[in-house]
């Protein structure tokens, strides 16, 4: 399938709505991006995710690897990771499907219990023709409710498949398997999400997820790019920014409430990673001149 005819059923979509909207949600799981111009890089945390470009380009980082992808590209992030991405080329329009793991998980005994070589936390490659045209019969039941109703659950299914067999969708196939590293780090990913704010102990939650402190540091850094604490200190500047952009709080608050013991610490690591200080954040998103980034 060639993607400009998804890319103009993407654009038709946005076409009746109302402007200035850049994220809708047509389907259950699936969502649609639009950005009419170029951006400067921005930190966020991706979920496991499917992302297709139908137009522009966008560069996304992960540590120090960079993935470049365009018009029938597809991003495949099997992890909740800490990136940095920025559009290079608008407009730019984008597909994303949430990996739902339970769904993946669910396709186990169709599949071979294979060991994929080469499996990496974010991968991209050209989307083949199945994908392209689940994708595309995925998005036309929105505008058909009945037969939204009836088929929208197999197409999920046939779409998961689909991830699962494509070349880029190796790590989901190792996640697949319980005891694998993979498995593992991300069982340790969600523990951390579910209480940031909370010290922890790097050995202990190596031997709650079934691995020797040693194989853990060495694969979580392999998946996410990052150790457990520097996860943990993303997850919790991230939600900072987002507290900052409501302007509920005051910068010395936002700090403690995400788990910080000092406010000077708090400042020092969000300007570093930010760029800007957080009292200039907290000011823009009163002003409403800035916006937290989905990080899609």
């Amino acid at each position: 399938m060639n993607i400009e005819p998804l890319a103009a059923q993407v654009a038709r979509y946005f076409e009746a709505l109302p402007d200035g909207t850049d994220l809708a949600r047509p389907m259950p799981g699936l969502a649609l991006s639009r950005m009419p111009r170029t951006t400067p890089l921005v930190a966020a945390l991706y979920a496991p995710v499917l992302c297709v470009v139908v137009r522009g380009r966008k560069e996304t980082t992960l540590g120090t690897e960079l993935v470049r992808s365009g018009p029938g590209d597809s991003l495949v992030i099997s992890h909740d990771l800490p990136v940095r991405f920025r559009i290079t080329q608008a407009p730019y329009l984008a597909m994303l499907l949430d990996v739902d793991l339970a769904l993946l998980r669910s396709l186990d005994a169709e599949l071979a219990d294979t060991d994929p070589a080469g499996a990496r936390s974010m991968d991209v490659d050209k989307t083949d023709a199945w994908l392209l045209d689940g994708l595309s019969r995925y998005l036309a039941l929105a505008n058909e409710p009945l037969a939204a109703k009836v088929l929208s659950a197999s197409l999920l299914r046939e779409l998961h498949f689909r991830l699962l067999t494509a070349p880029h969708g190796a790590m989901l196939r190792r996640m697949l398997r319980r005891n694998s590293e993979a498995s593992c780090i991300a069982r340790a990913i969600s523990r951390l999400r579910g209480d940031f704010k909370s010290p922890f102990s790097v050995p202990k939650l190596a031997r709650d997820v079934g691995m020797s402190p040693s194989a853990f540091h060495k694969h979580f850094k392999a998946i996410t790019a990052t150790t457990p604490l520097q996860f943990q200190k993303a997850l919790r500047l991230l939600e900072a920014k987002r507290l900052l952009a409501a302007a509920s709080s005051s910068v010395t608050e936002v700090a403690f409430e995400v788990g910080y013991e000092s406010p000077t610490q708090f400042s020092r690591e969000y300007a570093r990673k930010f760029g800007v200080p957080p009292r200039v954040d907290r000011r823009d998103g009163a002003s409403g001149s800035r916006s937290l980034s989905s990080g899609r």
